[in-house]
């Protein structure tokens, strides 16, 4: 910085020589500050050019990897098996869904909440409740013209019991599913 100040004061200064102190540049930080300023939780924030507010924005989440290669079946599979099977089980009800990967368009639905199937059950929450609500879904499936589904269960589900009862009562009732577990 100050070896540009001393060029320029020497280039347009002419014959009149000032005093001048001159302190080598060091290179190392290559003119950069070590730590940028960072604010809290990933959000920045800026002053608009009147600085009257503040406004901000949300950084973006970039891969890990960004050379990362995405292969054929990752990037098809959403069209090649284009149904999701999603199953929420509580303690107090069962409910049960079939959504198109590409739109997120719920094709089919059935809960123990409605109240056509409230008044058919005995418990909303057992193993008959799971086979009558797969039932229904496979009807209510088939009017939607959906012959197969993809299931994958989550983190948290083990692939038995009252999920497995579900999943079996639809593949006894005409709909193909295929479980994938990890």
């Amino acid at each position: 910085m100050l070896k540009h100040v001393y060029r320029r004061l020497c280039t347009h200064g002419g014959d009149k020589i000032r005093p001048c102190l001159y302190a080598q540049r060091s290179d190392f930080h290559s003119g950069q500050a070590l730590f940028a300023p960072r604010s809290f939780f990933g959000v920045e924030d800026f002053l608009d050019d009147d600085n009257s507010r503040p406004y901000t924005y949300q950084k973006e989440k970039k891969s890990k990897n960004p050379n990362k290669h995405i292969s054929f079946k990752q990037r098809t599979v959403a069209y090649m098996e284009p149904f999701t099977l999603d199953v929420f089980i509580s303690k107090r009800f069962v409910s049960a869904s079939l959504t198109h990967r590409v739109t997120s368009k719920q094709v089919a639905v059935a809960g123990t909440n409605s109240k056509d199937i409230k008044a058919a059950l005995k418990s909303r929450s057992d193993i008959p409740a799971c086979l009558a609500i797969g039932r229904i879904l496979s009807e209510r499936a088939r009017e939607a013209d959906v012959y197969t589904a993809s299931y994958t269960p989550r983190e948290r589900d083990k692939f038995e019991g009252k999920i497995r009862a579900v999943v079996q009562s639809l593949i006894d009732n005409g709909i193909d599913i295929k479980v994938y577990l990890d």
